[in-house]
């Protein structure tokens, strides 16, 4: 059996909203470590995430399961999500402002060293980290697994600090290649070290072992051999970024 992980909820404010946000952190672990903002796919916080910032909190990271929509909300209907969903996609500005609750709520946790907090996000959660990154926030890093890349203010690329590391589905139909194409532009405008890896034959929610429920596999399917690789891929890089975890 693996270690017990130390959970509590956070509730902070944030876009006018009460969020309710799953801490993970190792408690036979002593002094700061980096801190993970795990923000995961449009339908809300839900499993996916938690056992991602579970995951990572016996890596020696004190991850932070990151709610969208206030009061832990994950909606499996998919008109109820895209009710909330649709309009928060077009307010760059809302997003960040909920992104940056988290950030503040993490940062201000006494297990986290400040100078090396990282965002990761799954789908529409890759978004909010890469816009959270564009608001100008002092993070270390963004990974977004089958992120969206689109951004209403792509000027502010200039505004991110971060490292930036994109892992995508080559055929995701969400995200096609001129989304990638004007992604990267993007990157360079704004001067930003950024990477981009494409995994051939993947589609949208490659990490997601739910995704196949959907019933959408041209569109979303879990894919284990990306999943593996993507989440080494993030590991190589916290190791760049941050040096060693704990």
């Amino acid at each position: 059996m693996g270690r017990v992980m130390h959970t509590e909820i956070l509730t902070y404010e944030a876009d006018g909203l009460r969020m309710e946000s799953h801490l993970f952190v190792d408690p036979a672990q002593s002094g700061r470590r980096p801190g993970v903002l795990v923000f995961p796919e449009a339908f809300g916080l839900g499993d996916h995430a938690k056992e991602r910032a579970r995951r990572l909190a016996g890596l020696g990271y004190a991850a932070l399961a990151c709610d969208l929509y206030g009061e832990g909300r994950f909606m499996a209907d998919r008109e109820q999500m895209m009710a909330l969903f649709g309009p928060l996609r077009e307010a760059p500005e809302r997003i960040r402002a909920r992104a940056g609750g988290g950030f503040e709520a993490l940062l201000g946790r006494d297990e986290v060293d400040p100078a090396r907090i990282a965002s990761i996000g799954y789908c529409f959660g890759g978004t909010m980290s890469l816009e959270l990154a564009r608001g100008g926030a002092p993070i270390a890093g963004v990974v977004g697994f089958h992120s969206g890349l689109a951004t209403g203010r792509p000027q502010d690329a200039k505004d991110i600090r971060a490292r930036i590391l994109v892992l995508i589905g080559a055929d995701d139909p969400g995200i096609p290649p001129e989304q990638r194409a004007a992604f990267e532009a993007e990157m360079r405008a704004g001067k930003v070290d950024w990477q981009m890896k494409l995994y051939g034959g993947v589609v949208h929610s490659f990490t997601n072992k739910d995704a196949d429920a959907m019933g959408m596999p041209d569109f979303a399917r879990y894919d284990a051999a990306a999943d593996r690789r993507s989440w080494d891929e993030m590991i190589a890089f916290f190791g760049e970024i941050f040096g060693k975890a704990a």
